[in-house]
């Protein structure tokens, strides 16, 4: 795999987040919300959102390149993305491990992230990596209301 570094975005990498965070997320959600919400998810909010988003992202860079990356905010996880080919790796573990030590760091003694009820593929990694599924609540997102779980993970401090 080469050198693996993980280090705060800047906002050179918002390019790359957004476009692993735009196919990973039709990955995982395009059959598991509302089409409502698919339709507001497009390549151009991507980037947006990764633009305004650097502040609370970290990356992985894989030789240089971005393989993947998390957003922390208090103490939710709140976005957990690698790319395509950087999957299976590691890079997914090394990243949500220092989302929980952020999460710790803002002084919080739990971290808690959302997965839609249809992302078994999240749901099987963030149980493999201590994560526990507190249960379906409503979760809202660019308007849209719609279930899924909320996983939650104590913290040592």
């Amino acid at each position: 795999m080469g050198n693996i570094d993980v280090r705060p975005a800047t906002s050179h990498d918002a390019p790359q987040v957004a476009e692993i965070w735009y196919h990973g997320w039709r990955d995982g959600h395009l059959g598991n919300v509302p089409d409502d919400l698919a339709e507001a998810r497009s390549e151009e909010s991507f980037r947006e959102r990764a633009g305004q988003r650097v502040e609370d992202t970290t990356v992985a860079t894989a030789d240089g390149t971005v393989a993947g990356f998390v957003m922390v905010v208090g103490d939710e996880v709140e976005q957990v993305y690698v790319s395509a080919g950087h999957r299976g790796t590691g890079i997914a573990a090394a990243l949500l491990a220092e989302a929980e030590n952020q999460v710790a760091r803002n002084g919080h003694s739990q971290a808690f992230l959302v997965v839609v009820p249809g992302n078994a593929r999240a749901r099987r990694f963030y149980e493999r990596n201590g994560w526990t599924d507190d249960g379906l609540f409503d979760h809202h997102a660019a308007g849209i209301v719609f279930p899924a779980h909320r996983y939650v993970k104590p913290l040592v401090q």
